[in-house]
């Protein structure tokens, strides 16, 4: 921390006793109560000294309450101003009387005559720092799981994680401006709302040097609104107008309470159009099963048009029963909210009112459209006889870019040795949207959003960029694509490889593929294990048999067009695609730190791996 380089000579001043009574008389220092204490030992001295020479003692008397370093009760009053800071600031204190011989033995007392220099208190802000760091994996578990039940969609995702970012000094950027970088800076920038890249300069950073770089996918299973959801009443039942997204709903969505969140489009006064996040707090909508007694019928297949919609409420005012062939005459006039031709009036009009109320607006013409998507209602939460697991909804992958922001966090706010000052690379984290749809969309992988980051980056700094400056770049770099993978399921052993099959709370799983589906090589699997070594961090491996079909990942798509080396490593999660899913509790955890070790440690262990 630095220290005001203003410093105030301190005569010798014993009664502290008289000025801190004079004090409480005075308006301007209002703190004090009328039994203060003496300071006793040596340790009394260095907290004063601590608590004048740093930046955020002074606009914290809000801990009220407690004891101040000189031993005076604190109540609440309200922060102290100006004049206060000044007073305070030019206090003279020596200490020569206050240090015994029993305290400090072998220290003679100090010449009154002498004089001891203090640091006025400085005005500026502290800088931003993580509250806590933990290298305890379990530490991670309840922040995780407080994370996946309040962000249930990509757009609270980046609201979210955005806000952590810039709680320890991240600056947003834009792409739509001019980027003024300097080294040691941190930033990000979004896209969409959907899609989110934070990094931090090395101080020591030159362009052409490379990029560590940590890629996941926030994108998950779910039912996505049409964008005209409203259908007629059918039977008595209000039902909703919904598409699939990555296959689902699928069978694991029957009989889940399912609540609706997103964002929506919204007209200020101004004229200006704003983005408005939502989510309800109750569960809306359910899909009914059928039950078995009505034969094969109720086991499927099933048609996800027409027999896996959604019901949101009741409407008993219409006939009886009605079927496709009954006339629109038949059924009841609605009312048009926001009148005719608005977004509002081709939605359910219960619906939007519902929205309308959570965001407190009056006026339904002012909604000019929104996205929004069903999801599981039920807490991510703590399961098994010593809550060894997390039962979540949306593991995959948020479980992944969430450890990897946390990691992204940890290494920006504790130096180390291998992350010190002269760091002369840069760390970053990008999360994409589509990926379970194929990410061909502009904040997909497959889209510039990474690349052009990269590049705009080594802009900021070489002025111009020229195209052998970024080859070099991404020769130096390194991408490790983080996507959860397969924990071995006990009761289908026989679907894994031997010595293939990642268990749970043990470590990151390295994912292999022949067939080019994952991007992982002997080089890269080195690098990341060199990395694993420094940081004390397990790696499994996983390959699919072959008599299976493997998924995919965004690591194949980014290294291709980038010409880095890669890898993809993830958390393995049970019941993949499922509306809920299975991991450990120490996971989330072990994704950290090797996240973490990876974006400390790839400088140093490059080296090893220079040609």
């Amino acid at each position: 921390m630095t220290k005001n380089p203003r410093l105030r000579k301190a005569t010798s001043t014993p009664n502290i006793q008289a000025t801190a009574a004079q004090d409480k008389e005075n308006e301007d220092f209002p703190f004090v109560d009328d039994t203060p204490r003496e300071l006793l030992s040596l340790k009394d001295m260095k907290n004063v000294l601590n608590e004048i020479g740093r930046p955020q003692a002074l606009p914290q008397p809000p801990e009220f309450g407690r004891s101040s370093p000189l031993g005076l009760r604190l109540r609440p009053q309200p922060p102290p101003h100006a004049a206060w800071a000044k007073r305070w600031s030019s206090k003279r204190v020596s200490f020569s009387s206050i240090i015994t011989d029993n305290e400090e033995k072998g220290l003679e007392k100090e010449d009154p005559a002498s004089s001891l220099l203090l640091p006025e208190v400085p005005t500026h802000a502290p800088e931003p720092v993580r509250k806590e760091v933990s290298k305890d994996a379990s530490f991670y578990c309840k922040p995780f799981c407080d994370f996946m039940t309040n962000n249930p969609t990509v757009f609270h995702t980046v609201a979210s994680l955005t806000d952590e970012l810039k709680a320890v000094g991240f600056k947003k950027l834009s792409e739509r401006d001019t980027w003024k970088l300097e080294a040691g800076g941190k930033y990000f920038v979004e896209r969409n709302g959907s899609s989110m890249i934070a990094f931090v300069v090395g101080e020591a950073y030159e362009p052409g040097n490379g990029v560590a770089m940590v890629a996941g996918h926030i994108d998950s299973l779910c039912a996505k609104l049409k964008p005209i959801s409203n259908r007629r009443t059918n039977a008595g039942y209000v039902q909703l107008g919904v598409a699939t997204y990555g296959g689902a709903p699928n069978t694991t969505w029957w009989d889940r309470d399912l609540g609706i969140a997103g964002r929506v489009l919204v007209k200020e006064s101004s004229g200006k159009i704003v983005t408005r996040l939502v989510k309800l707090p109750h569960p809306i909508a359910r899909i009914p099963t059928l039950a078995p007694h009505f034969g094969a019928v109720a086991y499927g297949p099933f048609n996800p048009e027409t027999q896996m919609v959604p019901v949101i409420g009741l409407d008993n005012s219409g006939p009886p029963f009605m079927t496709s062939a009954t006339p629109e005459s038949d059924y009841e006039a609605q009312s048009v909210l926001g009148g005719v031709g608005s977004f509002a009036s081709t939605q359910p009009p219960r619906l939007v009112k519902a929205i309308a109320g959570e965001l407190s607006i009056t006026d339904y013409s002012t909604i000019v459209n929104w996205e929004l998507e069903l999801f599981d209602t039920q807490p991510a939460q703590t399961g098994g006889l010593d809550h060894e697991f997390i039962f979540s909804g949306r593991i995959d992958d948020k479980i992944c870019s969430w450890a990897a922001i946390q990691a992204l966090l940890n290494a920006a706010s504790i130096p180390t040795t291998s992350n010190a000052a002269d760091s002369g690379i840069i760390q970053l984290v990008a999360l994409f949207d589509d990926e379970e749809i194929g990410s061909l969309l502009r904040q997909g992988a497959r889209g510039n959003f990474l690349p052009g980051t990269v590049e705009r980056i080594v802009d900021s700094f070489a002025s111009p960029a020229t195209p052998s400056l970024i080859s070099r770049t991404y020769a130096n770099s390194y991408l490790l694509s983080s996507d959860v993978t397969h924990a071995v399921n006990p009761n289908f052993l026989g679907a894994y490889l031997p010595q293939h099959a990642p268990r749970l709370n043990t470590g990151i799983a390295v994912v292999a593929d022949s067939n080019g589906h994952m991007t992982t090589d002997s080089i890269s699997t080195a690098i990341l294990q060199r990395c694993a070594d420094k940081c004390g961090q397990k790696l499994q491996v996983f390959q699919i048999r072959n008599d299976s079909r493997s998924g995919g990942t965004v690591g194949p798509m980014l290294s291709s067009a980038m010409g880095v080396r890669a890898i993809d490593a993830g958390i393995p999660q049970l019941s993949m695609h499922s509306i809920r899913a299975t991991t450990g509790n120490l996971d989330p955890g072990l994704g950290v730190l090797l996240f973490q070790g990876f974006l400390e440690h790839f400088e140093s262990v490059d080296r090893e791996f220079r040609d």
